[in-house]
């Protein structure tokens, strides 16, 4: 049985296992009927425990968004200075369908599955050796700018790097997970509402540090790291 390539796609079947649902922001109408997908979530958080009843985590010792320099970005562009702390927030504008907004975007947490029931995401179970998938929690909150009528594209430029390596995006997840808005619900986002939009990947189960990764429409690349235990 050969291990997944990190790089690879993971097709998501349409049921699966119980509590917490993996999903993604994709937002490709197509998927706006794939079934509700549930992983036992282990929750990860940086310097605290988890509100979910999951292992806690610790941010590992590098640094914080103030003493760390920026640096380059291995896909492109440039890494703004990080890792951040968990809720940790930047302010950026992101241009939408129309409306220039002004976000203010916050990592929240990572909620991670069991090998077992990453098995059950991938079609064939030997695609899933060695992997958990991994849940990446980020807010947005609408600060200035106009309203977003329906469906924003921000939460598409959310990432998981595990141990500096990146994860592979899992498709067609559900995006009904606790505490996640699904994206095609969104209408008429006006200034001062935040919603959480979750994005679903699939990462080594031995990995060390779980990262977050969000860019900019400019290349720039913000982070926020978080200890697997």
């Amino acid at each position: 049985m050969g291990e997944i390539d990190e790089q690879e796609t993971v097709v998501v079947p349409r049921r699966m296992f119980s509590r917490t649902s993996i999903r993604t922001s994709r937002r490709a109408r197509a998927l706006r009927a794939a079934a509700p997908i549930a992983i036992l979530a282990l929750a990860l958080t940086a310097c605290g425990g988890s509100d979910s009843g999951g292992k806690s985590a610790d941010k590992p010792n590098r640094g914080s968004s103030d003493s760390t320099p920026k640096g380059d970005n291995p896909e492109g562009g440039e890494t703004e200075s990080g890792p951040m702390k968990a809720g940790e927030s930047i302010t950026v504008p992101f241009k939408e369908n129309g409306p220039k907004i002004t976000y203010e975007i916050a990592a929240q947490k990572v909620d991670l599955s069991t090998e077992a029931e990453a098995k059950k995401i991938a079609n064939d179970p030997k695609n899933a050796k060695g992997l958990i998938a991994a849940i990446a929690h980020v807010k947005f909150t609408n600060t200035s700018g106009g309203v977003v009528e329906s469906s924003p594209d921000i939460g598409r430029a959310t990432e998981i790097y595990a141990d500096g390596a990146p994860a592979s995006l899992v498709l067609m997840a559900a995006e009904d997970a606790p505490g996640c808005d699904r994206t095609i619900d969104i209408e008429n986002w006006k200034a001062g509402q935040s919603y959480t939009i979750c994005r679903t990947y699939m990462v080594p189960a031995n990995a060390k540090e779980i990262e977050v990764r969000w860019s900019d429409q400019g290349g720039t690349t913000y982070s926020w790291a978080f200890a697997a235990k």
